[in-house]
C-alpha cells in the first residue's frame, strides 16, 4: 500500500488502492511510475521481500566486510535490529581449491537467519561452483561481489573490476541463478569510473538474468572509498519502470537523517550499512527508533559500551578460540572507544594484551576511570 504525506500536515493520510490510486491512476514514483500529482509525495510501504525471506519494511542490512563481519560481530549487530547480514565475501578459487579459511568464513548460525554467504571472482565456472559449495550451508541467500574495490581484487578482473565486462558480469549471474535453489542477489556499483557509469542498464540485465534483489554502492570502482557516494544513479534504478526487484541502497549511511533520506528521496526497499557499523554496531538500533518516532537515541554510555566489548569479546573468544579470537577483536576493541581523552595508553593494552582476563581488567578499569 501507499502512504500520501501532505506537506505541512504531520500525519499520514491513507488512500486505498483500489478506490483511490487505481481509478485515478496514481501510481507511487517509488514503484516505478509518475504520479500525476505535483504538491504531493507518495513514498512505498510496502514491506521488502527478497524471494520468499521478508524483510518488513525499511529493513536495514549489514554489508558484508572482509575481517570484520565474522560470526562474533555479527551476533552483536544482530542484538541490535539488523535485519540481515552477510558472511565476509568468500574467494570461489578459494572454495574450488578448498581453502580451509574460505571454508570457515561460510560457517553461520540459525540466530543470524536471514543471511546470505558472499561469493566473488572472476571465472565463470569456479563462481558457479563456489555458489553451489555456499549453498551447501544452508545460507537464505547466495550473494555475488561485484562491488569489492580492493585493487588485490578488482584489478584482476573480480569484485568491482568486473564492472569492466558486464557481458561477463551477467553470464556469471546467469550461471549462478540456474545452478542453485536459493534466490541469488548481487552487490556492485554505478560503473568501473566516472566515463563508465553502467548501473541503469546493467540493473536491468541484471535483472532479467534472474536475481532477485540488487545492491548498489553509490561509487565507481577506481572510486573506492573517496569523496561522497552519489544516490542520484541508486534513485534512477529504483524508479526505472521495467524494475521489480528489490533495491538496496549503500555508501555513507552514518547518520539517522541519512538512512531516512535513502528511503524517501530516493525510494530504495532496504539501506546497507558497511563502514558505519564499524566500532558503533548500535546504529542499527538508533535508525530503527529515529525512522518509528523521529527522535534521536541517546549515545551509549562507556559503562554500556564496556560491557558491549566484553560480550563481544567472549563470543569471539568462543567462536575462534581464545589467540584468535583476542587477535581479531582488536580492530573492534580500539574502535568502541574512539574519542576517549587521554585513552593512548589504555589503546595499546587493548590492541597488544593476549590473556584475556587482563582485557577483561582493562575493560573494567576504562567504566572505572572514563
Amino acid at each position: 500500500m501507499c502512504f500520501l504525506v501532505i506537506f505541512g500536515v504531520q500525519r499520514y493520510v491513507f488512500f486505498v488502492y483500489q478506490q483511490i490510486i487505481n481509478p485515478l491512476n496514481l501510481r507511487c514514483p517509488y514503484c516505478g511510475s509518475l504520479s500525476h500529482l505535483t504538491n504531493i509525495k507518495y513514498f512505498c510501504r510496502l514491506k521488502m521481500k527478497i524471494g520468499n525471506i521478508n524483510l518488513g519494511e525499511r529493513p536495514l542490512l549489514l554489508a558484508p566486510m572482509d575481517d570484520v563481519t565474522d560470526p562474533s560481530f555479527r551476533y552483536v549487530c544482530k542484538a541490535f535490529g539488523a535485519d540481515m547480514m552477510y558472511t565476509e565475501f568468500v574467494s570461489s578459487d578459494g572454495l574450488v581449491h578448498n581453502s580451509k579459511k574460505s571454508f570457515e568464513k561460510m560457517r553461520i548460525y540459525d540466530s543470524e537467519r536471514p543471511i546470505g554467504i558472499q561469493i566473488y571472482g572472476n571465472i565463470p565456472e569456479a563462481m558457479l561452483r563456489a555458489a553451489q559449495l555456499a549453498e551447501q550451508y544452508h545460507p537464505d541467500l547466495i550473494d555475488i561481489n561485484f562491488g569489492c574495490p580492493m585493487k588485490k581484487i578488482a584489478n584482476r578482473g573480480a569484485g568491482s573490476g568486473m564492472m569492466r565486462d558486464p557481458d561477463k558480469m551477467v553470464e556469471i549471474t546467469k550461471m549462478v541463478v540456474e545452478g542453485v535453489k536459493l534466490p541469488v542477489t548481487v552487490k556492485t556499483r554505478l560503473g568501473w569510473d566516472e566515463d563508465h557509469k553502467i548501473i541503469v542498464e546493467l540493473a536491468e540485465r541484471l535483472q532479467d538474468a534472474g536475481i532477485s534483489a540488487l545492491t548498489i554502492h553509490g561509487r565507481t570502482g577506481t572510486q573506492m572509498y573517496k569523496g561522497e557516494a552519489d544516490w542520484t544513479l541508486i534513485g534512477e534504478v529504483k524508479k526505472n519502470p521495467r524494475m521489480k526487484i528489490p533495491i538496496i541502497g549503500n555508501g555513507d549511511i552514518a547518520t539517522d537523517e541519512q538512512a531516512l533520506s535513502a528511503f524517501e528521496e530516493y525510494g530504495v526497499d532496504g539501506v546497507m550499512i558497511g563502514r558505519a557499523s564499524f566500532g558503533h554496531p548500535w546504529i542499527f538500533r538508533e535508525i530503527k527508533h529515529y525512522l518509528e518516532t523521529g527522535e534521536h537515541m541517546p549515545q551509549p554510555t562507556v559503562a554500556e559500551k564496556v560491557e558491549l566489548s566484553k560480550m563481544h569479546l567472549a563470543k569471539s573468544i568462543e567462536v575462534k578460540g581464545e589467540k584468535v579470537g583476542i587477535l581479531e577483536m582488536r580492530r573492534h576493541l580500539a574502535t568502541y572507544f574512539k574519542g576517549l581523552d587521554n585513552f593512548k595508553e589504555t589503546r595499546l593494552k587493548l590492541v597488544t594484551l593476549t590473556d584475556p582476563n587482563e582485557l577483561y581488567r582493562t575493560l573494567d578499569h576504562i567504566k572505572e576511570v572514563w
